[in-house]
């Protein structure tokens, strides 16, 4: 089949096109607003976009809590969501007043960060600790500003919980890091292969 995106004449019960782009990694970001007041939510538009310096985005639809709270304060934290983590995670992206915190409403305790002030997710096994470096709000073809809007931030300090360090490495199947699909629909990664890059 295709379709043209513009039409969007499917014919599928629902759109296609987040299913096919996946799987995507959950930044599960944590903030402070100017008052000092938490903020939790998952971005399932999130990925790390370089590695020298290290910047990751997340991309919002509308100018939710997250995108105001790190362009007031200038950070905020990636909490990285995990299979034993998924119902905390899951009940945080409730659609909630401003003044709720998520935090409380997923019943996660908090820790401090060493670089920002924002707290990150206690039981978290990778977390990024970022600064703001700027914000995106994405233009469509026609130049017309769309609803999106795509915050960069700078990794400045990582925490990684000794348990999934194996031989060296992360170990990504020790605690099945979540990823987004289409629909409601989620996977773990479970299990890896290695490839290596041939040489020409």
């Amino acid at each position: 089949m295709f379709y043209e995106t513009e039409k969007n004449d499917h014919g599928l019960p629902h759109n296609p096109f987040k299913a096919i782009v996946s799987p995507r990694p959950i930044g599960w970001i944590s903030s402070l607003d100017e008052n000092g007041g938490t903020n939790l939510a998952p971005y399932s538009f999130f990925n790390s976009v370089s590695d020298n310096p290290p910047i990751v985005m997340f991309s919002s639809s509308g100018f939710k809590d997250s995108a105001a709270n790190v362009e007031k304060t200038g950070e905020f934290v990636c909490n990285m969501a995990s299979w034993d983590l998924r119902h905390e995670m899951n009940v945080s992206s409730a659609a909630v007043h401003s003044e709720v915190c998520e935090f409380e409403l997923s019943g996660l305790d908090m820790a401090p960060s060493r670089l920002v002030k924002a707290p990150r997710v206690a039981k978290a096994v990778t977390a990024l600790e970022c600064k703001y470096l700027q914000t995106l709000r994405l233009k469509d073809l026609n130049g017309m500003e769309t609803d999106s809007f795509v915050v960069f931030g700078q990794v400045v300090g990582i925490h990684i919980d000794d348990s999934i360090i194996v031989d060296g490495k992360v170990d990504v199947t020790r605690y099945k890091p979540l990823s987004r699909l289409g629909y409601m629909e989620y996977a773990a990664v479970t299990e890896v292969f290695e490839m290596t890059r041939p040489k020409v």
